[in-house]
């Protein structure tokens, strides 16, 4: 990912938090110069020394486990928020459009998860994460026996233990703190969801945290 030095994001307890917010992303994988993209839930695990890994879930028929089968290596995409920037918000207004965005790129060899214990595993813990706190009370053993069971056979489980960890967030950094205000309070005022996130990061910045 091209990345100049002002945008680098190389806190790895940042990368990782932002990794959990954002964790639905796409898995990519390529062979013999075709590339494959699945949009997939991201599971993050990292042990006492830092060490990450990410676990996901896909359909058995989903022709990118050839890919996985194959030994490609993976690169996951976590995509943050982002927004247009006009140049009508800087003090300094000789200058270009531009877009604020933040992405985490991840990196690392999968291991498939096949056995019905492991991908079972896989789907009570996807459960856990993003229906438990949604107040949802959905189990397993609710369902007949027979509908889980081919369930489970349609499915694959994936685990990447992450080799390489990038971070980019371009929040306007290059700028004067004027202009990153005048960003601020345009994107705030326009209300959008993703460019009001946009702001609440630039706001994070040292010089312009109040």
């Amino acid at each position: 990912m091209y990345t100049p030095k002002a945008y680098v994001e190389a806190d790895r307890q940042v990368l990782f938090d932002s990794m959990r917010a954002w964790s639905f992303a796409t898995l990519m994988t390529a062979v013999d110069g075709v590339c494959n993209a699945t949009h997939l839930p991201f599971l993050l695990d990292v042990d006492e020394a830092g060490e990450a890994v990410l676990t996901t879930h896909f359909a058995r028929a989903n022709p990118q486990l050839k890919d996985i089968q194959a030994g490609a290596a993976a690169l996951v995409v976590f995509q943050g928020p982002h927004a247009f920037i006009s140049p009508s918000w800087y003090t300094n207004q000789l200058t270009f459009p531009t877009w604020n965005y933040t992405a985490i790129h991840a990196r690392g060899r999968p291991e498939l998860v096949e056995d019905t214990a492991g991908v079972r595993a896989v789907l009570d813990r996807t459960v856990a994460q993003y229906d438990t706190p949604l107040g949802g009370n959905w189990r397993f053993p609710d369902m007949p026996a027979e509908l889980t069971a081919s369930r489970l056979r349609a499915i694959v489980a994936l685990r990447i233990p992450v080799a390489e960890l990038e971070g980019k967030f371009k929040l306007n950094q290059d700028k004067s703190v004027d202009d990153r205000r005048g960003v601020i309070a345009a994107l705030e005022s326009l209300g959008n969801a993703s460019g009001v996130a946009v702001a609440g990061l630039m706001r994070e910045h040292p010089d312009l945290a109040s």
